[in-house]
Formats: C-alpha cells, structure tokens, sequence
C-alpha cells in the first residue's frame, strides 16, 4: 500500500466522520460540505483519477453520479437536509455493489463482527449483504 492509498483511507474517513457530525449537529452546512469534500478526495486518492473518473461516469452509474453530486450541489447552496437525502439516495445507487464486500470484510472484524452476530443486527445486516438479483437487460 502506498502512500496515496494511506493518505486516501485517512481522508476518505475524516469525511465520513465530518458527514456524521454534522448529521449529528442538526445538519451542519459547513461540516456536510467538508465532509463531501474530504470524502471524494479520500475515493480519488485511493483508486486514482483516471478510475475514479471512469467509475462515477459510467453510463450505468449515472443516475447515481448525478444524485449524489446534486446532493452536494444542494448541501453547498444552504438545504443540507433535502441535499443529504438526495445525496444517500445516489450513494446507495453508486456503492450498492460494494456492500456484500464490506459486509463481509466486517465480519471478521473482532469486535464489530460480534455486534453484527447479534438477533436484531443480523436481521438487517443479512439483508444488507444478500445481493440484488441481477435483471435481464
């Protein structure tokens, strides 16, 4: 792992903090906007530009692109509530592959795998990580 990927992993979770901070501190402009910053810089930083430009601009991906930028575009012009709800909807839509991955990544992790063992967790966590049936296109 190199030093850009290290720099990306810090940044990518300073803003998520920041985002839930300022969820927490009743929708916070400023920390939701540095939040959206840091985040994308983490995500270019950890995958490169040239990958980082081909994942949100794929034509499957776009609907997703373009909530999750207008989200940011509407948590910068001062409606961070509708912005962040506009902005969760298209990271759900761009990173929705990712979750089984990170599900199970947590999993073996020591202390939140057990949280996620627990009856109520797991409810929700297998229905997170059980993976959309592909449609015919």
């Amino acid at each position: 792992m190199n030093d850009f990927k290290k720099i990306g992993i810090g940044l990518t979770s300073f803003g998520l903090a920041f985002m839930i901070l300022g969820v927490l501190l009743l929708f916070d402009k400023a920390l939701l906007a540095m939040g959206d910053l840091l985040f994308l810089a983490g995500v270019t930083l950890i995958i490169g530009v040239q990958r980082s430009y081909r994942f949100f601009f794929q034509r499957k991906k776009a609907k997703g692109s373009a909530l999750f930028f207008g989200g940011m575009l509407l948590v910068l012009v001062g409606w961070p509530v509708i912005g962040m709800g506009v902005e969760v909807f298209g990271f759900i839509n761009l990173f929705g592959d990712f979750f089984p991955i990170a599900i199970a990544f947590l999993r073996r992790m020591p202390i939140v795998g057990n949280f996620m063992t627990l009856p109520g967790v797991r409810v929700v966590v297998d229905k997170l990580a059980a993976s959309p049936p592909k449609l015919p296109v």
